[in-house]
This record gives structure tokens, C-alpha cells and sequence, in this order.
């Protein structure tokens, strides 16, 4: 899209071309991927309705949707029917991702029928299970609810009440919700269209004072007949309406001694032998349920993403319109301000907009992670992976998620009122991605707990010694071992090490204008953030501690900790891609770093004046400095979002047209 814009400091026209060698560059590894979602997808029939469906159209739209996408072969490209095979995750990770710029009723139906209870299938199941149910679930002919979350138990999921108790007079698996707080809930596809779940319980063997829990394990459970009645000891209801996500089925699930074969129990990470017998190829409980619930890693990579796409359709139209829209004139009375022209407008949009670029370069990395790791690439192709990379695979996905669902709730809105009154209109979109988007928050883990886990892995550095949520354990590990803490760079490889090893020191007064010292100096507030933690947690040990209050007593650092870790990560991949480009990308790419560096800065600005790393002066002049780039970078606004790639239709709205 191009706009012509005149005046004073005012944006220029879209570089069409360098537009275009950036979206390459922010397209990443499967920029063709993104390329066919755009061109098959990229129609006001697939894109978010601008005028609000009655809940039951919006649900058969999207259950009609979904069936045309699985029908076709790229959006099932890393969900093999093959037993054994992974496909092409990466390829299917972005085809996930891409689907939030289209409809996120679409993406969220999608990923639970693919994503979720495929996953759950795929990475819990073995070679039975595959070739019964992978076929059905990548075509569309099987619709499944991924079980997990209950009423009473939120992110507690080691402590589900749900029990799958062994039988062995039948050789069955009886599914049982014991009290009203053990109901599934908000389950994706169990109102109207699942046949068969994926449930999450405390798996008990042993007949008398032998019975034992051997914790949460996953088994098949069919939940809805042909004509879609629920089967006998099943409870359905539907969720009813929710804040946004009108497309997708929520519903509750309960069950009353509900039977099913001892096959139906998924178990790669444990099984229950033909002896009646319960086995497991992993002896600690704890390290089982985090090896379960880490083959589902794909879940917040992919929330992470959608996101992220939902958060540049926001950017995309609230920048064009600021380009376009006058509000008050020149003191000549000859000619209108462009809304870019306004300090307050160019920083409220050009922010988040620099913010959004890191996080797309950082996801696209952890991205490709991901897809090494499962093709086998992570252990030679060998075996199962690296224990350890696994772990710092699911940090990453931890902390990216948190990261793009946090920006887009701030982000849309900010765009929202960037666009005044028009911005308020259904017709003009952000409604339905404000309300669509809200869950993401809490969607695949709520964001503080996430926070957390975070700060959790940074502490124990991810040593075997810690691999469980035990309080206590936490707490006296951090006491013991975590002196001084120190970084471990996830993206960017050589080109960030070559960086920081060029930079002019982390306390240079020119540390922000070199690209090692920008590195440092977040690199610096992560290190000192975490090595404080661990000296409070110390601060707090004794006999008589108790460690849940002592956790809670230093939760803000935990999420300060974490926090910090993330802007890193950030900064890494942005640098990384500046770093790596040339001629006009890479001019263009190092403003935006600058301004994500200053920005980040300055809205620290408290610690790092607490800490002695800026003066009184030079957190002034920093702001300055925000300013300034802001300035520098309007000119290229229309560029930065046309980068995006998104298609006309999907932020398509009377606003650009009233503008």
C-alpha cells in the first residue's frame, strides 16, 4: 500500500522494494509457507467478520473452515499420519502463526483439533496409536478435545482430580470426575463438535492398600456418538459466551465411571503392562510429567505467534491510518497534520512497532529450534533429544509466549485508541482482536505463573538437580548453587558473541551507540536481576522457614528476573537480523534495534538509575534519544508495516477509507 504524505517531518511513501527485502528477512526460513497462507487465504470470505455472527453461525463458519484447511496438504505439514514420523514442523509452526492474522476463532479451532489433541496423540502415543487415530485427526473426519484444565485446578495441573483407575477384572480404564471441581472447562471443540478426548488424570494402578497414583497421564476417551448425543457416563455443557473467540466450541466435560480400553491409554512415558502392572521408562514421577507436558512445547509456541500475527494487524492499520488521517491544521491554514507528525502519535505506534519486530525475529528463531530438535538434528538423529536443549527449548517458549501474548493486549489496545472513535467501531476491527486475543494471556499458562517458570529455570540453570515445582527444593538449591548467574545466549549465536566481545564496556557513556554494548548492557540488568534473586532466596532460609511464604516473598523478583531474560532474548534476535543484513535493510533494521534498545532502557529506567548503570542526565537524555529515533523512523512507518505482509483483506475497514 502506498501513501503519499507532505509537510514537514511527515512520512514518505512506502519503499515498495525495501518492503519487500525486509519481509523477507522477517518471513524467515518458511517465507513460502506465509507466502501460500497469504495467497489461499488472503479473502475477505476467511478473514474475521467485520459485522458481529449470531454464536451459532460464527461456529458452523469456522467448523466449515477448518475442514476446508484440512484439506489442504500445507497446513498439515508437520502432522505426519506416518507412526514415527514428525513431518515438517517448522513448516506447520508458521502455518499455526500465520492463521492469527486471518481469524483467531480459526486459529484457536485449528490448533486444538491439530495442535492439542493431534500433539497429544502424536507426542504421547506409540505406534497403536498413531496408526488408529493420526489419519482421521489430520483429515478432519475425527474432531477431539484436548482434556486437561479443570474447574478447581487453573495451571495446578500436577494435581488434577480427574482419575483414570486401572480395572484389571475387565482390563479397563475407568474415567472419573470425583467432585464438580474435577469438570474439564473452557475445552476447545467439546460444545458442538468432539467425538473423542484426550484427557488429562491421575492415572491409578494397584487394587487395595497397592493402589498408588503414578500421576497425570493422558487417555483417549470417547465423548459424543454419530449423531453427536453424549455417550453414557459423559456430562457436556456449553461454556456460553465468552469475552471473544465466538467461533470456537468451549464447553465442560464431566464423567461418571466412564470405561474405556486399557489401549486407550497413551503411553510412550508410561504404561500399564498386559501383567496389569504399571511401567514407565522414567522412574521419577516429576521428571515424567514435565517430559509429558514438554511434547507439548508446540502449544505456547504457537499462541506465541498468533499473537505476534494479530498484534501487526493491529500495528499495519493503526499506522496507515496515522499516516493518512489530519487532525487540526498548519498555522498557513494551507494544509492538514498527518497524526505521524505528532510526538505522542509517532510514540505510541512506533514503540510497539519496533517491540513487534524483535518478537517476530525472536519466535521465528525459537521456531527453528523447535524443528531441529524434533527432526532429530538436536541429538544427531538419535534417540530421543538432548534432555538439556530440551529444557531451554520450553524456557524459550515460556518466555516468548509470555512476551507476544503481553504486547498484544497492550499493543491492540494502544492502536485502538490510536484511532479514536472510528478505532471503536466493530466495523474497523480492533474490537474483534481485542476480544479474540484476551485469552492468550491465559491460554496455554497464565503469563504471571509463566513468568515464573521463567525465573525458576534461570536460577537452577536448568541442572537435574531441580526438575519439579517442589517449593522447598527450589529454595534451597538457589541457596547453594547460585552465587553469581550468567547468560546463556539463545539467539544469535557467533554474530551476538562477536558483538559483545567488540562492545566499549556495559558502563561506557557510548555503550547504547554500539550494537555489543546495546547487547551488554541488557545482558547486565539479567545477570544482576537473577544474582539478586538468588541472594534474597538465601537471605530467607532456616529451619523454620516455611518455603511457600518465602517463595511468595520474592515472586516480583522471580517476574523481574524474568522479564529482563526476556528483553535479552529480544534484543539478541534483532541484532542477530540487523546484523546479518545489508545495504538499506540493514540501515533501516539497525534504527529499529536502536529504538528497541533506548525504549527498553527508558522504561526501566528506575532500575537502571537505582543500580548506578545511567546518571540522573543521562536517563534524560535517553528519553531524548527515544524522541529523536521516533522522528528519524516515521519516515519508514508505512515500510516497517508493509514488511508484515499482511494481506488487504484481513485488516480491509472503513477507516483507511474515511481517513
Amino acid at each position: 500500500m502506498t501513501i503519499q504524505l507532505s509537510g514537514a517531518g511527515a512520512p514518505t511513501t512506502s519503499d515498495t522494494d525495501l518492503a519487500g527485502a525486509i519481509r523477507r528477512v522477517l518471513d524467515g526460513r518458511w517465507g513460502d509457507v506465509r507466502d501460500t497462507v497469504r495467497r489461499e487465504l488472503g479473502s475477505a470470505d476467511w478473514s474475521t467478520p467485520t459485522t458481529p455472527l449470531p454464536v451459532a453461525d460464527y461456529r458452523e463458519r469456522t467448523t466449515g473452515q477448518l475442514s476446508r484447511l484440512l484439506a489442504e496438504p500445507w497446513m498439515t505439514a508437520g502432522f505426519s499420519a506416518e507412526p514415527g514420523e514428525h513431518g515438517d514442523v517448522g513448516a506447520s509452526l508458521t502455518a499455526f502463526e500465520s492463521l492469527g492474522h486471518v481469524d483467531l476463532s480459526l486459529f484457536v479451532k485449528t490448533g486444538v483439533q491439530v495442535g492439542l489433541f493431534g500433539g497429544a496423540v502424536a507426542g504421547l502415543g506409540t505406534e497403536r496409536h498413531h496408526r488408529e487415530y493420526l489419519a482421521g485427526i489430520a483429515d478432519g473426519t475425527l474432531l477431539g478435545c484436548f482434556a486437561m484444565t479443570e474447574v478447581g485446578g487453573g495451571s495446578d495441573v500436577a494435581n488434577l482430580e480427574t482419575t483414570a483407575t486401572y480395572d484389571p477384572a475387565t482390563d479397563e480404564i475407568v474415567v472419573h470426575s470425583p467432585s464438580p471441581a474435577a469438570t474439564k472447562d473452557y475445552i476447545g471443540n467439546a460444545a458442538k463438535d468432539g467425538t473423542l478426548a484426550a484427557v488429562f488424570a491421575q492415572l491409578v494402578v494397584g487394587e487395595g492398600e497397592a493402589a498408588r497414583s503414578h500421576g497425570v497421564h493422558c487417555v483417549l476417551v470417547p465423548i459424543r456418538d454419530e449423531n453427536g448425543r453424549a455417550l453414557p457416563g459423559v456430562t457436556l455443557s456449553d461454556c456460553g459466551a465468552k469475552i471473544g473467540l465466538p467461533g470456537v466450541d468451549n464447553g465442560e466435560i464431566s464423567f461418571d465411571h466412564v470405561r474405556v480400553p486399557r489401549a486407550n491409554l497413551l503411553d510412550r512415558f508410561g504404561a500399564i503392562t498386559d501383567e496389569g502392572t504399571y511401567a514407565s521408562p522414567i522412574d521419577s514421577d516429576g521428571r515424567r510429567f514435565f517430559s509429558m507436558l514438554g511434547t507439548l512445547v508446540r502449544g505456547r509456541v504457537s499462541v506465541g505467534g498468533a499473537a505476534g500475527a494479530a498484534t501487526r494487524n493491529a500495528l499495519t492499520l493503526a499506522v496507515r491510518y496515522a499516516a493518512a488521517r489530519e487532525q487540526f491544521t498548519r498555522p498557513d491554514g494551507e494544509s492538514g497534520i498527518r497524526l505521524l507528525e505528532y510526538a505522542t502519535h509517532r510514540r505510541r505506534l512506533l514503540l510497539p512497532l519496533v517491540r513487534s519486530y524483535a518478537l517476530a525475529l525472536a519466535t521465528n528463531e525459537l521456531v527453528e529450534d523447535l524443528h531441529e530438535l524434533t527432526s532429530g538434528a538436536g541429538d544427531g538423529g538419535q534417540g530421543e533429544p538432548d534432555e538439556l536443549a530440551v529444557r531451554r527449548l520450553e524456557e524459550r517458549a515460556a518466555s516468548l509466549k509470555v512476551a507476544n501474548t503481553a504486547h498484544a493486549t497492550r499493543t491492540i489496545q494502544e492502536c485502538r485508541e490510536a484511532c479514536g472513535g472510528a478505532g471503536y467501531m466493530w466495523e474497523n476491527r480492533f474490537g474483534a482482536w481485542k476480544a479474540d486475543s484476551d485469552i492468550f494471556t491465559t491460554f496455554e499458562g497464565d503469563n504471571t505463573v509463566l513468568l515464573q517458570l521463567v525465573a525458576k529455570g534461570l536460577l537452577t540453570q536448568y541442572k537435574d538437580s531441580f526438575d519439579s515445582f517442589d517449593t522447598r527444593s527450589m529454595m534451597l538449591f538457589a541457596a547453594r548453587n547460585v552465587a553469581e548467574s550468567f547468560v546463556e545466549r539463545a539467539f544469535g549465536g557467533s554474530i551476538v558473541q562477536r558483538l559483545v566481545a567488540g562492545a566499549p564496556g556495559r558502563d561506557a557513556d557510548n555503550a547504547l551507540e554500539d550494537r555489543g554494548g546495546q547487547v551488554a548492557i541488557l545482558e547486565d540488568r539479567e545477570e544482576h536481576t537473577v544474582a539478586t534473586l538468588a541472594a534474597r532466596m538465601r537471605a530467607l532460609q532456616g529451619d523454620d522457614t516455611d518455603p511457600v511464604d518465602a517463595l511468595g516473598a520474592v515472586q516480583p523478583h522471580m517476574v523481574a528476573a524474568a522479564w529482563a531474560h526476556i528483553d535479552r532474548l529480544l534484543l539478541e534476535a534483532l541484532a542477530a537480523a540487523t546484523e546479518s543484513s545489508a545495504g538499506p535493510v540493514r540501515e533501516l533494521l539497525g534504527r529499529v534495534c536502536d529504538l528497541f534498545v533506548y525504549s527498553t532502557v527508558e522504561d526501566n529506567a528506575s532500575w537502571f538509575l537505582e543500580h548506578g548503570r545511567t546518571s540522573a542526565a543521562q536517563s534524560k537524555a535517553i528519553t531524548t534519544r527515544v524522541d529523536e529515533l521516533c522522528a528519524e523512523l516515521a519516515p519508514d512507518a508505512l515500510t516497517l508495516v508493509d514488511a508484515f505482509g499482511v494481506a488487504d483483506a484481513w485488516v480491509g475497514c472503513p477507516l483507511l477509507e474515511r481517513a
